[in-house]
């Protein structure tokens, strides 16, 4: 094994796994069938200001423009919405620092 795949090895073995979902082979089938529905239907996920009414313009190849008519708040997107949703009092960030001992915790 190289030192570069050991470090890889190594970093992989130490980030926290409790909670990540690998996504599903069903996710998986959808984006090949459909690659721009697909797209589309995680899109619609998000809170926009503006919605979208095309999803790729390839229009100035080899340049590419995902969702290019829509507008999105990401600010609201990254709080506002959890906040309106009733998530208003839950953590958004907890960071930890080097030495572990120092720590933030961020909400709303």
């Amino acid at each position: 094994m190289t030192t570069s795949a050991i470090d890889t090895l190594s970093i992989n073995l130490a980030l926290p796994t409790e909670g990540v979902h690998p996504p599903s082979a069903a996710l998986y089938d959808e984006a090949e069938a459909d690659r721009l529905a697909f797209w589309a239907t995680q899109a619609e996920r998000l809170s926009w200001a503006k919605p979208f009414t095309e999803v790729l313009d390839w229009s100035e190849a080899p340049f590419a423009k995902w969702f290019p008519d829509g507008k999105l708040n990401v600010a609201y997107n990254c709080v506002d919405r959890h906040v309106e949703a009733g998530n208003g009092d839950r953590v958004a960030i907890h960071w930890v620092g080097e030495p572990v001992d120092e720590s933030e915790t961020l909400s709303r």
